[in-house]
């Protein structure tokens, strides 16, 4: 990523604007992923702790207590289509502004959202969640063929926060996104993830 008044090059952190230093990383976040993921021989992983929530069902005073509660730190919007005008507070218009009130940070990746083709074959019920070629073997396969585990290995930290729509985790791709990680990661990291609801 380079900014494009001065050419300089920035920092890959999703939402960071501060110069390069290593690793496609500024020095702050290069001395965290290297604290993170370069832990010493013998040493058990250490802890990367993620949330995730879904906005349906919750009013803006209980999904901002929730974030403040928990103590999140920036909101990874997983959503294919995040500006909905049926997302109400949390279109991607509005909820930066809103997080921003709440220092936390906002980032959105598509990588980490299904397919449109995937996303239509579910809502038009062509495919049910957990039959052979269902949503969730379909959209787990999805992540192994793009390599997130490897994708976002720089892009998030502790206290990052995965945003839906679903009020539950249950049947939501958020929890597949932070179940995927915590498996691909487990001999580097301790993911611990909680829901939010």
């Amino acid at each position: 990523m380079t900014n494009k008044r001065s050419n300089q090059r920035l920092c890959s952190f999703g939402g960071c604007d501060e110069p390069h230093h290593a690793k496609d990383l500024c020095n702050s976040h290069y001395k965290r992923y290297r604290a993170r993921w370069k832990a010493p021989k013998g040493k058990p992983p250490r802890p990367l702790q993620l949330y995730t929530i879904g906005f349906t069902k919750k009013s803006a005073e209980q999904f901002f207590g929730m974030l403040k509660e928990a103590g999140v730190t920036r909101i990874v919007d997983v959503r294919r289509r995040p500006n909905s005008q049926l997302a109400g507070f949390a279109n991607n218009r509005d909820l930066p502004w809103f997080l921003e009130l709440c220092n936390v940070d906002y980032v959105h990746f598509a990588e980490l959202a299904p397919s449109t083709e995937l996303l239509d074959d579910y809502r038009k019920k062509r495919i049910d969640w957990e039959s052979e070629d269902g949503y969730e073997r379909r959209f787990m396969q999805q992540m192994k063929n793009a390599k997130i585990e490897d994708l976002m290995r720089k892009k998030l930290d502790t206290g990052d926060c995965f945003l839906c729509s679903e009020h539950e985790p249950d049947r939501c791709h958020r929890n597949l996104v932070a179940k995927y990680l915590a498996k691909e990661w487990k001999e580097q990291v301790n993911v611990k993830v909680k829901h939010l609801k």
